[in-house]
């Protein structure tokens, strides 16, 4: 991620704030094309590889004014949904994060279109169609515990319906391949490529590398064989004897493996700390009147 953070070092000043919200204003642009002219957007503005060659640059960018068959309560529910999640990923990621998110599912998009015109020499259609379900599933991967109402009723994680979308977008990448249409599954895999950068590039491998499961089996082992008395809590309805206890908020390791404890060498006594209360609290005295000493 050093990479994106020195892209954004040196382009965010040119990020596009609210980037939804200009989306938005395209649908409806292709709304209201489709009303007044059906025909033009195919005939003047579609994504068209041999007519881009000849000069048609336009229509790099105008394809994302693809008109829509009609309008209904479907569709506002899918423009609502699609806005939501693209300001939900710019508010966690930033605005230069999120239109690169979504620029390069454009790129990818026409280098999966370019590549059939290569190879096939016919023009494919593209749209946004693959952008607004990498969003989704970037959505899902980094809130999966939101929940939606499918159907209007139904109430379901977002990670559940990441996990089907997810198999049916491979089931159909499969049928594609076994019926001999192989550069419909690459082009698929093309489409959400952005996404699988971003799957892969913010994945902790090193929590299920060999060496990782070596060390936590060896600090198990270490904590069932240390017994100390102050040590042992309930955890998940079991009496358990953990290795490391703060004194002052009673955390152990088993509430998070990540924390750190030390003890205090200015206490009377082994009392064990976590970092953030190693600092911050008071120093135990055993004196005749047994008062504690507050931290300078």
């Amino acid at each position: 991620m050093k990479f994106l953070d020195k892209l954004q070092r040196k382009f965010g000043k040119y990020a596009i704030p609210n980037l939804m919200y200009y989306i938005i204003i395209l649908y409806i642009i292709g709304i209201v094309l489709n009303v007044v002219n059906p025909y033009l957007y195919y005939s003047l503005l579609a994504f068209d590889v041999e007519k881009i060659l000849q000069g048609q640059i336009w229509r790099l960018v105008t394809f994302l004014i693809q008109p829509v068959s009609s309008l209904n309560l479907f569709l506002l529910f899918e423009l609502y949904l699609y806005y939501m999640i693209g300001t939900s990923l710019e508010r966690a990621w930033g605005s230069f994060r999120f239109n690169l998110y979504f620029l390069s599912g454009i790129l990818f998009n026409i280098l999966g279109a370019i590549l059939v015109y290569v190879i096939t020499g016919s023009s494919i259609d593209v749209s946004l169609t693959y952008i607004n379900q990498s969003m989704f599933f970037a959505y899902a991967a980094l809130y999966p515990n939101v929940q939606l109402l499918l159907f209007f009723i139904i109430p379901i994680k977002i990670k559940y319906l990441g996990i089907i979308y997810g198999v049916y977008y491979v089931y159909e990448a499969f049928i594609y391949l076994r019926a001999g249409y192989w550069l419909n599954t690459v082009t698929m895999i093309l489409a959400l490529a952005n996404f699988l950068l971003y799957f892969l590039a913010t994945r902790n491998y090193r929590k299920v590398s060999p060496k990782e499961y070596k060390r936590k089996a060896k600090f198990k082992r270490e904590v069932r064989n240390a017994y100390n008395p102050d040590n042992v809590i309930q955890f998940r309805g079991k009496q358990t004897v953990t290795r490391h206890k703060c004194a002052v908020c009673g955390r152990t390791e088993l509430d998070d493996e990540d924390l750190e404890f030390r003890f205090c060498s200015k206490c009377d006594g082994n009392y064990e700390y976590c970092m953030d209360h190693l600092y911050t609290h008071e120093h135990v005295h055993h004196d005749h009147t047994d008062n504690k000493e507050s931290n300078s």
